[in-house]
């Protein structure tokens, strides 16, 4: 009697095949959306930032990840794509501390808590700050935009 082998793969793993093709598909939509080509460092990239949920990083945090994940990219192309985003509107830069920007993947109209002790960005809840009185802007401008980050340290913990 002959024995018939199943090649196929197992279910479970058509399915995880199945998902990454449709996230895959996500991305190259997204990115085509936003008048960007999809490259392979595009679309690795925005598996990264997005495929976690809206969050906040600086290039430096991207770099890391797409080296743990296995994507060899320089800073200087972390860099470039997250300003590509920037200018595309996938991304929001918000600086917090002197020379280091971090990205945010929410791009609604929203504030921040910085932590100096972490480096870490934190979304300020909806309604709990309100801003007026701002300034006419100059002839010929329009705001676009207002950022609040408000920084936070950590309460140092009296000694016992």
């Amino acid at each position: 009697m002959a024995t018939i082998m199943d090649h196929r793969a197992p279910s479970h793993t058509l399915d995880a095949r199945s998902a990454s093709r449709q996230q895959s598909f996500c991305v190259f939509e997204r990115l085509r959306a936003a008048g960007l080509r999809p490259t392979r460092q595009r679309v690795a990239l925005c598996n990264l930032i997005f495929g976690a949920g809206d969050r906040h990083l600086s290039a430096e945090d991207l770099h890391d990840e797409a080296h743990k994940a296995g994507e060899p990219v320089s800073l200087a192309t972390v860099y470039n794509t997250l300003h590509q985003f920037t200018d595309a509107g996938l991304v929001r830069p918000l600086s917090a501390e002197g020379q280091r920007t971090y990205f945010d993947t929410n791009t609604s109209d929203h504030f921040h808590f910085f932590v100096e002790n972490d480096n870490t960005m934190i979304d300020i809840p909806d309604g709990t700050i309100s801003v007026s009185d701002l300034p006419e802007p100059p002839e010929g401008m329009e705001i676009v935009n207002v950022d609040v980050v408000v920084r936070l340290r950590r309460k140092a913990v009296p000694a016992a």
